[in-house]
């Protein structure tokens, strides 16, 4: 029976060493390999339309904005090679009577003058909206932006009663949400 303790007392010791025992650490970092996304087809915005009623010059108008994605333009690609295709703008003011005011397309082309290398490759014209009547002229903010991102150029397109259209960066940005 001694010899029956001493094995059971030796086989506890063992565990009770094992047990204590400190795990052997390693240096090695394993991490799963990860492919790169495959860009998708080209990336489109959808169709937009805003119609608004305005008093301009004391007489009724409706200017109208239609943005449509259009394959024919130059298709830009994002830094993982995804490729997304280009807007095409319509910007329509109607007379009370339905009668056509001043119409004119808009793509990024109209805005190149003002923007830099960066986003005459990689950029484009996401909108074109209403903003207000100012004088003789209708004033629409527009952006040309990097797709699927927060960046973008903010630009102003005046039109006046002549038909006369001006193009130019916006430096007053509205950050508050307040009218000055």
């Amino acid at each position: 029976m001694r010899k029956a303790v001493q094995i059971v007392l030796a086989v506890l010791l063992t565990v009770a060493v094992t047990a204590c025992k400190e795990k052997k650490k390693h240096d090695d970092i394993i991490a799963t390999k990860s492919e790169s996304p495959k860009p998708q087809e080209p990336i489109r915005m959808q169709d937009y339309r805003q119609t608004t009623d305005i008093k301009w010059l004391n007489k009724n108008y409706q200017v109208e904005v239609v943005r449509t994605p259009d394959d024919s333009l130059k298709m830009v690609k994002d830094e993982t090679g995804q490729k997304f295709v280009d807007n095409r703008i319509t910007i329509r003011i109607l007379r009370a009577d339905g009668s056509v005011a001043f119409k004119r397309v808009f793509t990024k082309a109209a805005f190149q003058h003002l923007l830099n290398d960066d986003y005459q490759k990689t950029g484009i014209l996401e909108g074109l909206v209403y903003d207000r009547v100012e004088g003789n002229n209708v004033v629409l903010a527009a952006s040309v932006c990097h797709p699927q991102t927060d960046e973008y150029i903010p630009l102003v397109v005046t039109v006046s009663n002549f038909g006369d259209v001006g193009i130019r960066l916006d430096d007053q940005l509205d950050t508050t949400g307040d009218e000055l």
